[in-house]
């Protein structure tokens, strides 16, 4: 079966430090790691080295349904890429591009066969959606502050 490959993006309104530190952090993962309101992460676990692992729970608040999304760092370029290859050996590339007040997030990942190339480009853009929104909203409340 040949490789599916399906890219997102996103364009961010902060800092490129807030959006590596958003992005790689437990403590901020757990804040937007969902695809919809009905669902959160409540764990988040994150060895940020090459050959390290990442292990991100992802449940329906209901509890109803819960899985851990996991893999293994390939690579680490500080602040303008990560490469990640999923327990389930699918490949994920995450590339970061300033722009100048902005960070432009390039997602492109391989697609699994269980569900549909649409879901699954729904689903990674809706949890890389809320991403933005949580990243923006710490931005714009350091913002504030600082005025």
């Amino acid at each position: 079966m040949a490789i599916v490959n399906i890219t997102i993006e996103t364009l961010v309104h902060a800092p490129i430090n807030l959006v590596w530190d958003t992005w790689n952090s437990p403590n901020h993962v757990v804040h937007w790691n969902h695809a919809s309101d009905d669902w959160h992460s409540p764990k988040a676990e994150n060895n940020f080295v090459v050959g390290g692992k990442f292990v991100y729970r992802m449940e329906a608040k209901d509890n109803s349904f819960g899985f851990d999304f996991s893999g293994t760092y390939e690579e680490i370029v500080d602040k303008k890429r990560v490469v990640t290859r999923l327990d389930d050996n699918r490949l994920v590339k995450t590339e970061f591009h300033v722009e100048n007040d902005s960070v432009r997030i390039v997602e492109t990942f391989e697609a699994e066969d269980q569900n549909s190339i649409e879901l699954q480009r729904e689903g990674w853009s809706a949890i890389l959606n809320n991403y933005k929104l949580y990243t923006e909203s710490l931005q714009q409340n350091k913002s504030l502050l600082v005025e």
